[in-house]
């Protein structure tokens, strides 16, 4: 696994970790993605990478000690616990109280399962080699839209649209949000390898278009993540401007996780 803030100056707001029960037979993994608040007052005194810590170490040791739970419980008990934990001072009906984008995935001897909620991604790569991404496509839906609209009433559009109906999700202090997620199971024997990105590290394919979710793959177990995070720095000083591929931030916050069967 690696995972490298868009700038040394700013804490990263990425998440990621990894269980390997000491029977060897099952593991858990856990990528969220922080959503970067405006620079305006939120509510809480907490900032985005407590959030993201405090919410990744519930999940992923829910995902591993409670077997009972399927992964949507699983999110929405880890989004609660870490509700209880904000402050009095915290107002966690704030639009933008901290939240962020969720990929997990969990597996045994029988079965792979996985969630993914917004616009991080799983890789799911068949043991015949096939690549299959899974996605929340809620928020891509809503970019054709939103690319009309000058820059100021775009993001006001947007922001009417988080955790809405007819909008997109992510995890903030919502147990319900759990319940939006894309979930679905595979058949153990069927998978060779998984792959969980940001879409920071998912810019190599979204943004940047040097490949498809197949020749993504491909660089992870050629190359390892830490070599897929210095492509997409390499893309994203090559266009600092941002005047070829259009994007919010010039350096994003980029993490990717490989598990290999």
């Amino acid at each position: 696994m690696a995972s490298e803030p868009g700038s040394p100056r700013v804490p990263n707001e990425d998440y990621a970790s990894v269980a390997l029960p000491a029977a060897g037979r099952g593991g858990a993994l856990v990528v969220l993605d922080g959503v970067t608040p405006p620079p305006e007052d939120v509510g809480c005194e907490h900032d985005v990478p407590w959030y993201v810590t405090r919410l990744g170490g519930a999940l992923l040791e829910l995902s591993g000690s409670r077997r009972d739970l399927t992964p949507s419980q699983c999110l929405a008990e880890a989004i609660e616990r870490t509700a209880r934990a904000h402050g009095p001072r915290c107002d966690l009906s704030h639009a933008r109280t901290p939240q962020a984008t969720v990929v997990l995935a969990r597996w045994d001897e029988s079965a792979v399962e996985y969630l993914v909620l917004s616009d991080s991604a799983l890789l799911v790569e068949g043991t015949d080699g096939s690549v299959t991404p899974v996605l929340d496509p809620r928020l891509d839906r809503l970019w054709p839209a939103a690319r009309a609209l000058p820059p100021v009433e775009r993001v006001a559009y947007l922001e009417g649209l988080r955790n809405a109906e007819g909008g997109f999700f992510t995890a903030a202090a919502d147990p319900s949000v759990a319940h939006r997620a894309v979930t679905g199971t595979v058949p153990r024997e069927e998978v060779r390898a998984l792959a969980a990105l940001s879409d920071g590290a998912g810019r190599w394919t979204e943004i940047f278009r040097l490949g498809d979710w197949a020749a993504l793959m491909a660089v992870l177990r050629a190359e390892g993540p830490r070599s897929l995070v210095a492509r997409v720095r390499a893309a994203e000083s090559a266009d600092r401007d941002g005047a070829t591929f259009p994007r919010g931030k010039v350096h994003d916050d980029a993490t990717a996780v490989l598990v290999e069967f």
